[in-house]
């Protein structure tokens, strides 16, 4: 694929700045749910939604489509959002985020809501359910894809580590994981918790070929997975390092935002900073 040109890039650099406020004002009219990572990871699912996957919002079970799957069920805001811009639903139903009956709960569920590939349940299952897709693909000689999205404290459950040397084993380079490398968990610092690193050379000891960017750059994160995808015999990682909270000044780098929404006030001060973004973005100074 040819770069995206200045006019794409600032496009999608809109999206995400509207999927950030679809998240806030979900996470707000829920009263519950996760800010940090949901916010963090706008860049990448609206880099998905609206430049990556081959999919179709009016087909949303299309046999062809390529496969997202989201292993941190818990950050579901931020792929609801995404989906809303892109057309699968409307945006006003974010505003019924983890309400008794809505399609949208608080981890995805499959049954519930068309286009999400797997239920989003105990960390650590979404690469495993990836590599059997991938493999399922590559047994039945289809073309489709599959992407999943992990947070980086994930790494923590061995399952994920089962499936990473699985993936390694039957090559496939039909397979991207994309880890959200955050630093940060409900706890504290990753590294204080659970120390991760060398995380790209734990990847390649296990037959993936790793790549490194800036997660909260959408035109970054494109290029990259564009070099991924013409990676054969292995899978490959793309650890995009992001700024939990990304985008509201008060939560970023701040890990006591992981698991908690913003009250009304605070919403409101997010949504005027994310307004002004995006008026700076289209104007061309942001």
């Amino acid at each position: 694929m040819e770069s995206l040109s200045p006019a794409r890039v600032t496009a999608l650099r809109e999206r995400a700045n509207l999927v950030r406020q679809g998240i806030v004002r979900a996470l707000v009219s829920a009263g519950s749910g996760h800010s940090a990572g949901s916010l963090d990871m706008a860049d990448v699912f609206a880099a998905f939604y609206g430049e990556i996957l081959r999919h179709d919002p009016a087909r949303p079970d299309w046999e062809d489509r390529d496969r997202l799957l989201l292993s941190c069920g818990h950050i579901a805001p931020v792929r609801y959002s995404a989906m809303a811009y892109a057309g699968y639903f409307p945006v006003e139903e974010l505003l019924t985020l983890r309400k008794f009956g809505t399609r949208l709960q608080g981890h995805p569920e499959r049954v519930r809501l068309p286009a999400v590939e797997t239920t989003s349940g105990p960390l650590g299952e979404g690469l495993a359910q990836g590599v059997g897709m991938a493999l399922g693909a590559k047994l039945d000689e289809k073309e489709w894809r599959v992407y999943v999205v992990t947070s980086d404290a994930e790494h923590q459950c061995g399952l994920h580590w089962e499936a990473m040397m699985t993936a390694g084993k039957f090559e496939l380079d039909n397979l991207t994981c994309v880890v959200d490398r955050n630093f940060i968990q409900i706890d504290g610092s990753t590294e204080d918790v659970m120390p991760l690193e060398p995380l790209a050379n734990k990847y390649r000891s296990f037959n993936w070929e790793v790549f490194e960017c800036n997660g909260n750059d959408v035109a970054e994160f494109v290029a990259v997975i564009e070099k991924a995808k013409a990676v054969r015999g292995k899978p490959q990682v793309v650890i995009a390092h992001t700024v939990p909270g990304k985008g509201v000044s008060y939560m970023e780098g701040d890990y006591t935002w992981h698991g908690k929404p913003p009250n009304r006030e605070q919403a409101d001060e997010a949504l005027r900073q994310l307004e002004a973004e995006r008026e700076r973005i289209v104007a061309g100074n942001g």
